[in-house]
């Protein structure tokens, strides 16, 4: 795999659109074509090299070939990882907002936070955070019913509202803890949340699972306990209590058995 290091030089005034900031758009290029690239920032139009120092020998032929290491404060900088297919973003501190919105493969890892909606629609593929994370990590955008579909999104640290609305597919999982509306219309997918729980888990939920290791605020009064069960998630294995809901929706039938979401709270 190939290596190719953007340092940010020139911090934006405003927020600057780094979608171009993955292995499909930087493969098979010459560091002076990836300095060429286009972004916004506000209604300017800039070249990618007027933020950003390029270096590495060479990127690679396909994006499965292409490692991408960001340095330097990218705070500033929304929809690093966007739509990426396959190889390997790195980014060495934070960044902002829609980071990983619709990815469909390869490997992001954020060694600081990410700001809200970053995740979003994602499809496929690895996506890790050091740090902590904003508000609707995983969801829908804005007026779409298509959130989270695949892949694995870890956050490491704490999470704000509205994680994994309208979720489909994939894992969310969140190593510290998260506020409220967790998994809102979920029809499908995982959430685990190894911390604790604010209100509003599994509201209007269909379909999917839900794992809360630690505290939960409030439980939604359209989940009825069912039974204890022993689980292993995450590698971890510990006796849950079992919850199905939303009570009050609609639910599908498979081989004749009503299929329910599923809030499952450490014991």
């Amino acid at each position: 795999m190939k290596t190719v290091t953007i340092t940010m030089k020139n911090v934006p005034d405003l927020y600057l659109e780094g979608d171009m900031i993955t292995p499909d758009q930087f493969a098979g290029k010459t560091n002076e074509e990836i300095a060429a690239l286009r972004t916004y920032e506000g209604r300017e139009t800039y070249c990618l090299g007027d933020n950003f120092e390029i270096s590495g020998d060479a990127v690679g032929a396909t994006p499965a070939e292409t490692k991408i290491i960001v340095k330097g404060d990218c705070t500033k900088v929304k929809y690093i990882g966007m739509n990426m297919t396959a190889g390997e973003v790195v980014v060495e501190g934070s960044c902002d907002m829609y980071t990983g919105g619709w990815m469909k493969g390869g490997k992001l890892h954020v060694k600081g936070n990410v700001d809200s909606f970053s995740g979003l629609g994602m499809e496929g593929g690895e996506f890790t955070v050091d740090g902590n994370a904003g508000n609707f990590i995983g969801a829908s955008y804005r007026g779409d019913w298509r959130g989270m579909q695949g892949g694995v999104l870890r956050v490491k640290g704490n999470v704000g509202s509205d994680i994994g609305t309208f979720m489909n597919g994939g894992t969310l999982i969140v190593e510290g803890n998260a506020d409220v509306h967790i998994g809102t219309h979920a029809e499908g997918g995982t959430i685990i949340i190894k911390g604790n729980a604010n209100r509003r888990i599994g509201g209007q939920m269909v379909k999917g699972t839900i794992y809360v290791y630690g505290d939960i605020t409030y439980m939604m009064p359209g989940f009825q306990y069912t039974k204890d069960v022993e689980l292993e998630v995450d590698g971890d294995k510990a006796v849950f209590a079992e919850y199905i809901g939303d009570l009050g929706e609609r639910h599908s039938k498979s081989k004749g058995q009503v299929v329910y979401g599923k809030i499952y709270r450490k014991k």
